[in-house]
């Protein structure tokens, strides 16, 4: 794989006025690693921002500091760039030892087609975008691939475990932790429930059959009262 090389020079204008540097082209970065001294430095913005596009978080980028006679190991760390995400703000860089490990989130690339998707209504479902490992710079991987063919039969899944790394490249997940699997659209068919109001008569129903129906506002029947009985002829 090709090196990534920037080149930087020591920056001695520092918080608001970098300003001024920015509309020159220029933008600051800041080195730092473990143990060592964090530097204040500066490059050239249109080659940083070649260099982000190509690098991400994963690639080692080989700096050059002026008038330092070894270069250092870096990665990019963070990236600062303006509300609209046009303009670069400020660059973070990690600076690894000869012979020190990195540990880094890989992001996971599938690849190939899985023969069990040529079935209707199929979907893959990822368990994991990346993978946190750590090895040396040179062993690190710019991503990890997972190839899908191995994937013929419904449900079929792979994990963790099924990665083929270098030896010298440390994982930390678990094995059994699940990498993608295909499975199967399920489309569920909402039975309708009946209303109340069709159990019952709703308020304001007509009265069954045979009963009678109340006049609005009419007041109660009482019972008539009997008749007299007829007076006798004397």
């Amino acid at each position: 794989m090709e090196k990534l090389s920037l080149k930087a020079t020591k920056r001695e204008i520092l918080k608001k006025k970098t300003r001024f540097l920015r509309r020159q082209g220029i933008t600051p970065i800041h080195v730092f690693g473990s143990g060592m001294e964090s530097l204040t430095l500066q490059c050239d913005t249109t080659q940083l921002s070649n260099i982000i596009s190509r690098a991400g978080l994963t690639r080692p980028i080989v700096l050059m500091v002026d008038k330092d006679k070894e270069a250092k190991t870096v990665f990019i760390r963070e990236v600062q760039k303006d509300t609209f995400g046009k303009q670069l703000l400020h660059v973070d860089l990690y600076q690894v030892k000869k012979g020190q490990t990195i540990k880094v989130d890989v992001p996971i690339a599938f690849v190939g087609e899985a023969p069990a998707m040529k079935g209707k209504g199929r979907i893959i479902i990822r368990g994991l975008d990346t993978l946190t490992v750590e090895c040396l710079p040179e062993k690190l991987p710019n991503q990890i691939e997972v190839d899908l063919s191995p994937l013929v039969e419904l449900d079929q899944s792979l994990f963790v475990k099924n990665i083929v790394l270098d030896p010298e490249i440390k994982v930390y997940a678990d094995p059994e932790q699940l990498l993608v699997k295909v499975s199967e659209i399920i489309v569920r068919e909402e039975v309708p429930v009946k209303a109340a109001a069709e159990a019952a008569p709703a308020e304001g129903a007509p009265a069954a059959e045979g009963a009678p129906a109340a006049e609005a506002g009419a007041a109660p029947q009482t019972p008539a009262a009997e008749a007299a009985p007829p007076k006798k002829e004397k």
